[in-house]
């Protein structure tokens, strides 16, 4: 199963040194099925794009919550085992964990198929989403305008043997 894990920059910096991702628990986004019935397409590159999108937001939430972190979003997407990403129960219907899987342990980072991450051009808007986050979490349609305007950003594609050079 591929589930995209969202990161800061220095987030994935110290996964390069250590060799995982980790340590467990960890969040990540996966095509679940309420993922599937929200999005409702079975074009299965559709729903991982929109799992992808689903951490790129909360790789956004982690920078919000560090005012020292790089202000470009951040997303390791790894393969596990179906299994190892599981779901909560009790939050299946609600919109903002969407897709929203735990895995209960760390993820060493060879089983990583890509990283995605902001290209230098949104460092800007990704700047002031972080700081509209909270009144956009509160319904300022303005604020939320803002957050909008990171998400418009397409997250580039990385190979795994580039994280040196985007952590460097």
């Amino acid at each position: 199963m591929r589930v995209y894990v969202p990161l800061t920059l220095a987030g994935l910096a110290a996964a390069h040194r250590a060799g995982e991702l980790g340590p467990g628990p960890l969040t990540a986004y996966a095509v679940t099925p309420a993922l599937r019935e929200w999005y409702v397409s079975d074009d299965i590159e559709e729903l991982e794009y929109a799992a992808l999108n689903r951490a790129a937001s909360a790789s956004l939430r982690l920078i919000a919550g560090d005012p020292q972190a790089a202000r470009r979003r951040v997303v390791v997407a790894v393969d596990v085992p179906d299994g190892d990403a599981v779901a909560d129960p009790d939050h299946i219907l609600d919109a903002s964990s969407l897709g929203e899987v735990t895995i209960a342990s760390a993820v060493p980072l060879a089983k990583a198929a890509a990283v995605h991450v902001d290209a230098d051009d949104a460092d800007k808007d990704v700047t002031a989403a972080a700081a509209a986050l909270g009144a956009a979490d509160l319904g300022d349609d303005d604020a939320q305008f803002t957050v909008d305007g990171a998400e418009d950003h397409e997250l580039l594609w990385f190979g795994v043997q580039e994280i040196p050079g985007l952590i460097g």
